[in-house]
């Protein structure tokens, strides 16, 4: 966590940092907030060390430029510049330039909005024991990886920092945010998916699964999408090129995202105490994979 002339820290997650401007008692009356996105990484709700040189700023990179992509889509990025006179003055300290965005509060909803296009994870486990996902019926006869007949959302509860994140039903979202947000919460999530799906395909990448969070503008109760978007970090993307000629299910799920780490993690540690350290080979492969994955998307 960085001391940001201008700024003051207000929250740290397991993998951002948020401040607003000096003057500002907090995010609830801030009227913009930086979100600095560090190299943190992150598995099985653990902070891991170290971190993957330059992620924050690969990741800030790859949101942006999605956020420039799906431009049907209402999100909470704001000018990071203002004039003064007939100087341009950057409202992003240069300590943080390249990985943070600078953003308009919202009133977020306590939902992550999950959507699986195809089946892996979490998911196939579930599907194993029940032939369904989150409670979702699916044909029998699936195997690991496969493309779902249909995306499906499957959202999800907020929790607070060091809790868990808990699978919800529908009928929960309505519950939590009521019925015609719930509704337009999984009609958006769907429709981001879809596109940005198409996006990526045509690039040669899937995006097997991801999530979205989105808040309300609180001038205009708009529903804006929020936080990251498709990055690696919350979303799981694979070759298409490999997943069409992998001789097994498992070798066609080849990852550009924190995989690598997860699977080390699974392999080398039993979930309880303090996480092993990550071995440089592992840092170093994560790190070229979150760049390989920037360059194919955007041509940069």
């Amino acid at each position: 966590m960085s001391e940001l002339p201008g700024w003051v820290h207000v929250y740290s997650g397991k993998v951002r940092d948020l401040y607003v401007p000096e003057g500002a008692s907090g995010l609830h009356d801030a009227d913009s907030v930086l979100v600095v996105a560090s190299d943190r990484v992150s598995a099985f709700d653990h902070v891991l060390e170290p971190g993957i040189p330059a992620k924050g700023e690969l990741l800030t990179t790859l949101s942006l430029w999605w956020f420039d992509q799906l431009d049907d889509m209402p999100n909470h990025l704001i000018p990071d510049h203002t004039l003064v006179g007939d100087t341009v003055v950057e409202r992003i300290p240069a300590a943080v330039a390249g990985r943070s965005m600078l953003v308009k509060p919202l009133d977020m909803f306590p939902v992550e909005c999950v959507v699986r296009g195809y089946l892996t994870g979490s998911g196939w486990a579930e599907y194993r024991a029940s032939q369904s996902v989150c409670g979702i019926p699916l044909p029998a006869g699936l195997r690991n990886g496969d493309r779902l007949p249909e995306p499906l959302y499957t959202p999800a509860w907020k929790a607070p920092l060091g809790q868990h994140d808990e699978n919800i039903s529908f009928e929960r979202t309505v519950e939590l945010v009521g019925a015609d947000v719930a509704e337009e919460l999984r009609r958006l999530s769907l429709h981001v998916y879809e596109r940005g799906s198409a996006i990526a395909e045509a690039r040669g990448i899937i995006i097997a699964d991801t999530k979205f969070e989105f808040g309300a503008d609180r001038t205009t109760g708009e529903i804006t999408l929020a936080d990251e978007v498709l990055t690696s970090d919350s979303s799981r993307y694979w070759d298409a090129a490999v997943y069409a000629s992998a001789p097994t299910p498992e070798e066609r799920m080849a990852s550009f995202d924190k995989q690598i780490v997860r699977d080390w993690l699974a392999a080398n540690w039993d979930k309880t105490g303090t996480p092993p350290e990550l071995p440089a080979d592992i840092v170093e492969r994560t790190a070229a994979r979150y760049r390989e994955l920037l360059e194919r998307l955007t041509g940069a």
